[in-house]
């Protein structure tokens, strides 16, 4: 039985080396984003042009706010991923050109999301995320502070009342320590 013919094989080796064409075009696209010039995002320059020393102080400050994409826990200043060096070059060239920080991570944040943002502003559902650690803490310590306080008013009344706070003991429980340990009047207990 004959699974495919010679016409079917040359269609499917195509198809393959079409695919694998394709892909391998993929990957070096990736690395080509087309993204819209800066001056169409933010508006014009607003600030001073950079050159030499402050050029390059000033890109590693800003730079060390950004977030690398590919690393995501690094910043684009830190980050050796081909990405974030990109990043780098790109943010050292709005600032040659005269960008501000605010304009350069405006035209980050509607080029790669809020996620790109080391501090993300506080707005919307970010004033949660920054508040939320804090208003858990003031409930824990609350609930904390609400178990001792309890148990030390059992305690007290206990005292008080003259009661004991031991439960009095199982039939079971008393037979397997007196085993374990001896006669309780020998032992003390």
């Amino acid at each position: 039985m004959k699974i495919a013919g010679n016409g079917t094989r040359i269609i499917l080796l195509a198809c393959l080396a079409l695919m694998l064409g394709r892909s391998s075009g993929l990957v070096e696209a990736q690395d080509e984003i087309a993204v819209a010039p800066p001056s169409l995002v933010v508006g014009e320059p607003a600030g001073q042009p950079l050159s030499g020393e402050a050029l390059d102080a000033e890109t590693e400050r800003i730079g060390a706010l950004v977030r690398c994409p590919v690393c995501q826990g690094l910043s684009v200043t830190d980050s050796p991923a081909p990405m974030a060096q990109k990043m780098k070059r790109q943010t050292r060239d709005l600032i040659a050109e005269g960008f501000t920080e605010e304009q350069i991570l405006s035209y980050f944040e509607r080029s790669y999301g809020e996620f790109v943002l080391l501090k993300p502003p506080l707005r919307g559902i970010n004033w949660f995320v920054w508040l939320a650690p804090g208003i858990l803490l003031v409930i824990g310590l609350a609930i904390v502070v609400w178990f001792f306080k309890r148990s030390a008013a059992r305690t007290r009344d206990a005292a008080d009342q003259g009661e004991s706070l031991e439960e009095p003991a199982d039939p079971y429980v008393m037979e397997v320590r007196r085993l374990a340990y001896g006669d309780s009047e020998e032992t003390g207990k």
